[in-house]
């Protein structure tokens, strides 16, 4: 069993409902979508979604690890409503259509420091409850390809991109060809029409949990921020 920190918006978003058909699947419900329910959809949709779907639609805050041996789940629930009550619910001005070496996703259209400093409390919040990388997941992120704060970071945090190196990214498509990239950010921008250039709510945190390793992750709780 693995746990993650995620923000997602709630179930009933528009957003939410919205990114489940594109990718095939509900995160909360854990509703599974043809290809038909979005309508007509690039060739090879379902495997250039395959990465995200198994995910569900939502940000990385603090990345999926497994539980320390010294807490429990129901530890980790009680913190993260905690954690959600004190913490006020925030807007990011802007949401963009970004593009991230060769998969999409919706981001920040500019750095955007409450959001970072979010994160960050994530992060250092949730890590007692982590237990050690194993040398398998350290070698699954290829370290040597990482920056010198990137791997400290793996070695500190159990996540490269974390504080001074995170950036948050709303993922829509695994790897996508090079020369389909053009066509895709088209059909995105048109599919997310609604939502790009606008302010996205960041109004909850979510635990999300992966029953075993590969098996596709899933809502535990969905924690209103306060004021949300």
């Amino acid at each position: 069993m693995r746990y993650a920190l995620y923000f997602t918006p709630p179930k009933d978003d528009p957003l939410t409902a919205l990114a489940a058909l594109w990718l095939g699947r509900d995160a909360f419900s854990d509703d599974i979508f043809s290809d038909k329910a979005m309508g007509p959809v690039p060739e090879g949709h379902a495997e250039l979604t395959a990465d995200p779907r198994r995910y569900g639609f939502h940000a990385t805050l603090k990345a999926p690890f497994e539980l320390a041996g010294s807490v429990t789940e129901c530890d980790l629930l009680d913190v993260a409503a905690e954690f959600a009550a004190r913490t006020k619910a925030f807007t990011i001005p802007e949401l963009v259509l970004g593009q991230l070496g060769h998969f999409f996703a919706l981001v920040p259209g500019s750095l955007y420091q409450p959001l970072r400093d979010f994160a960050s409390r994530v992060v250092k919040t949730f890590e007692p409850f982590r237990a050690p990388l194993s040398d398998h997941d350290i070698a699954r992120r290829k370290p040597e390809g990482l920056t010198e704060p990137q791997r400290a970071n793996l070695l500190r945090w159990g996540y490269p991109y974390v504080n001074d190196e995170f950036r948050f990214h709303m993922t829509l498509t695994g790897r996508v060809p090079t020369e389909r990239q053009a066509d895709m950010q088209e059909v995105l921008r048109e599919r997310f029409a609604d939502y790009i250039g606008k302010a996205l709510a960041v109004s909850g945190l979510a635990v999300f949990i992966e029953e075993e390793r590969g098996a596709p992750f899933t809502v535990r709780s969905w924690l209103p921020l306060s004021g949300a």
